[in-house]
């Protein structure tokens, strides 16, 4: 069976414990989309992870992990990342590559910072991992696949001429350094080397792996606001992040996929620019931060703080619902337990009229949140292991937002370890 797990809403929802959770199951995790430009934080009996581009089932010796096609490729960064996981006394996990997936370039890191740096109070605040050049790259086709790497002169004689039009730009645009082709030529060289071993033919591979029946897990990146088509464009990431997507990224026939989890936070976070109609500031946005997720709400990539705000059951609605979920998992919950009441928007009022459909950016920026509040439990739910155990008010809080966003919340998860979870 095919499983997608995906984020309902900016990111960050929790969705790499509930993909190294579930891969104790299956026999493979593919991430098929996004880059390094995310990170997805993993707490499990080795210690605390923070995973980019590793999958998440990386911690599981009999999962095979697989990089996609729809994945932007940073090579040092899943090198480096794959050392780390070992240097911790993880046995070095099962990986794969598509022979498909783009290369994320050096140089697509430089476009990245050298724009943000043009646009100024305008930037859209990335993470300056390149991955809006690569894509815009992929799409022009001037991008480079995996298999390129071990053809050496069709390779020097592309390079050639991509050097040259990014030169002109690094000259007259940005006013940069230029790059150096025979430079390039060797990095890429280099990058091949360090990936052969584990570079296959990952069409041939999906397709008899959902044949031969499989426990296959599809992992997303970022959530469905953030999507360059259904998310806060433009304030959004490069690629799909729904789960329709995974059918694509990772080249499985899009009617199996009989299950889309999608992660759904039990307070809102987001990291960069863009509307959020819930935000929270001051004091309140400080504390819940302070205690949120593990060690607090901070950019498991950047390391900026995120942006804070009460759970929004429009957005979430809208995210579950372009993520086409059968099930949510509900996570961070055991944060709010400081809490005696807790508010929840349940509406936006735009120019005097309240609704419950997410709207387009030029309406969503002028969105006013309605709020009902509800009683906190004032208590600490880690530990507990069955959902009638929890507190009264907490169970009220789940049933609440489960008949707001129109999807049964089937896991529940309260607390980072990989085993803090309790399934309805």
């Amino acid at each position: 069976m095919v499983k997608a797990i995906v984020g309902a809403n900016w990111g960050d929802e929790g969705k790499g414990k509930i993909t190294d959770m579930l891969a104790e199951k299956s026999d493979i995790v593919i991430r098929f989309q996004g880059g390094a430009n995310a990170g997805h934080t993993i707490i499990n009996d080795y210690g605390k992870f923070a995973l980019h581009l590793l999958p998440s089932g990386s911690f599981n010796k009999n999962v095979v992990n697989i990089i996609g096609n729809g994945v932007a490729l940073d090579i040092p960064e899943l090198i480096s990342e794959i050392n780390d996981v070992v240097g911790k006394g993880v046995p070095k996990p099962n990986i794969l590559i598509s022979e498909r997936a783009q290369i994320l370039m050096p140089y697509h890191k430089l476009f990245d910072t050298y724009e943000e740096e043009r646009l100024s109070d305008r930037q859209f605040g990335s993470t300056k991992s390149g991955i809006a050049p690569f894509f815009s790259d992929k799409f022009a086709k001037i991008g480079f696949q995996v298999w390129e790497l071990f053809d050496e002169e069709y390779l020097k004689d592309k390079l050639k001429g991509i050097v040259e039009v990014k030169n002109l730009i690094l000259e007259h645009v940005y006013h940069k350094p230029l790059l150096n082709e025979n430079e390039l030529f060797e990095t890429l060289i280099g990058y091949g080397k360090l990936i052969k071993p584990y570079v296959i033919n990952s069409v041939v591979y999906m397709n008899e792996a959902v044949k031969s029946g499989k426990e296959i897990l599809l992992e997303g990146q970022l959530g469905s606001l953030k999507d360059p088509d259904f998310g806060i464009y433009p304030f959004t990431t490069s690629s799909s992040t729904v789960a329709g997507y995974g059918s694509v990224g990772a080249c499985v026939p899009p009617y199996e996929i009989k299950e889309i989890i999608t992660v759904v936070k039990a307070y809102s976070s987001a990291v960069g620019a863009g509307a959020f109609v819930s935000e929270i500031f001051g004091d309140e946005a400080d504390e819940l931060r302070r205690r949120g997720g593990d060690g607090g709400e901070y950019g498991a990539t950047t390391g900026r703080p995120r942006r804070m705000g009460w759970f929004d059951c429009v957005a979430t609605r809208y995210g579950c619902m372009v993520q086409g979920a059968t099930q949510v998992a509900f996570t961070v919950l055991d944060v709010l337990g400081y809490l005696k009441e807790i508010p929840v928007c349940v509406g936006y009022e735009i120019d005097g009229k309240v609704t419950k459909d997410f709207p387009t950016t030029n309406l969503l920026n002028r969105a006013k949140p309605v709020l009902e509040v509800l009683p906190g439990w004032e208590c600490d739910i880690r530990g507990i292991t069955k959902y009638e155990d929890l507190p009264e008010n907490c169970r009220k809080y789940i049933e609440f937002v489960e008949k707001q966003i129109e999807v049964p919340i089937k896991i529940v998860s309260n607390g980072p370890g990989r085993h803090e979870i309790i399934f309805r």
